[in-house]
């Protein structure tokens, strides 16, 4: 790769300056695209969108940009689409900034010699030429001004291509469909890619594929991402039809990889929100969360049964005077393990009247592990 420094005034940069709303992002009269399909949505926050208007109206150095040179002799940003953006948004018009007296100061509202040093501002730009291997390894490895890429970002740049780009459309922007009908029962945010990264992982995981990186790698070049919609459209309404009644705990379950496992299975939906129900008033269960994946999978361990107290175990201990209810071999209490006599998937609570002390080793055996 070969790397070229030069120097872009912002007034350059701006012109032509377009956003079509679609994913595509232009300016310097249309020779540069801000916004390639590996890129991240705009993400930057009011304060750090601020920032950059504010260094540059001071004149201070603005951290240098990345772009590749394309075969056509146009240009992509592989470093820089926060601050590009940021800058051409306010020179567009589109917000406003505080002056140093605290009035807010649209660019248009400027003084015609203030508009002037603005646009006459020099950004430090390197101009990277390579094949797209070398260029997408530097955008990988290059500090992306403060905000680092999440994993998912980065697998969009390694595998960009079709599928990426039209999959964007359904799970990555503000507002896309997959919050629509799922954002009720997806964590994090769509422009962060995160939507993406989960109902990938979950396709993967139906394709018995091991990594999202193997899935991505063999998808890269599919016309479409629409398979993988229709995929999350058939979660969401096996998860609406037999999880009746909606509590913010079923946010952030995983529940592609439920639908995977069980979505051929005879489920009563009454029968499961009577469940829920009766769960969600024990209080010995602490994860309100994991209730979905047990009455799934039976699992006690998704519920995090509330375990005995040190006063608990330390009555226990002193009322088998030190010896295991099972070997009857006395031990310290440190060398022993609380017990529900009866046990909690048959009604037992965590009381101080259920609770037995067993060695480590007799425990273990009455648990199987």
């Amino acid at each position: 790769m070969t790397i070229e420094m030069i120097e872009v005034s912002i007034r350059d940069l701006s012109a032509g300056y377009e956003d079509n709303n679609e994913g595509g992002v232009k300016g310097y009269d249309g020779k540069l695209d801000i916004r390639p399909p590996y890129q991240r949505e705009f993400v930057y926050k009011e304060k750090q969108r601020n920032a950059v208007i504010h260094t540059v109206n001071k004149h201070f150095p603005l951290n240098v940009m990345y772009w590749a040179v394309r075969e056509n002799g146009e240009f992509e940003v592989i470093d820089g689409q926060q601050r590009t953006i940021s800058i051409c948004q306010y020179v567009e018009g589109e917000f406003s900034v505080k002056d140093d007296s605290g009035y807010d100061k649209y660019f248009h509202t400027l003084h015609q010699d203030a508009r002037d040093k603005f646009l006459d501002y020099k950004l430090t730009v390197y101009l990277c030429s390579g094949t797209d291997n070398e260029k997408l390894d530097w955008f990988s490895t290059i500090n992306i001004a403060g905000e680092r890429l999440t994993n998912q970002e980065l697998r969009n740049a390694v595998y960009s291509g079709t599928f990426v780009s039209d999959a964007k459309r359904y799970f990555s922007k503000t507002g896309c469909p997959a919050h629509g009908i799922g954002g009720d029962y997806l964590n994090g945010a769509s422009i962060r890619q995160e939507y993406l990264e989960t109902v990938i992982g979950w396709k993967a995981n139906s394709l018995e594929h091991e990594k999202i990186n193997n899935f991505m790698s063999l998808h890269q070049n599919d016309p479409n991402a629409k398979f993988l919609w229709e995929y999350f459209q058939l979660v969401l309404k096996w998860v609406k039809k037999n999880f009746t009644v909606y509590r913010r705990e079923m946010k952030g379950v995983d529940w592609g990889l439920l639908y995977n496992d069980y979505k051929n299975n005879k489920l009563v939906p009454k029968d499961i929100e009577d469940e829920v129900k009766r769960l969600m008033l024990d209080e010995d269960v602490t994860s309100k969360k994991g209730i979905y994946e047990y009455v799934l999978t039976r699992k006690e361990k998704f519920l995090n049964i509330r375990a005995f107290s040190d006063n608990q175990k330390r009555e226990a201990f002193e009322r088998q005077g030190g010896k295991c209810s099972f070997c009857k071999k006395v031990f310290t209490i440190d060398q022993m393990e609380a017990d529900h006599i009866n046990p909690w998937h048959d009604g037992g609570k965590t009381s101080s009247d259920n609770c037995q002390m067993l060695c480590k080793e007799d425990n273990r055996k009455k648990s199987g592990t």
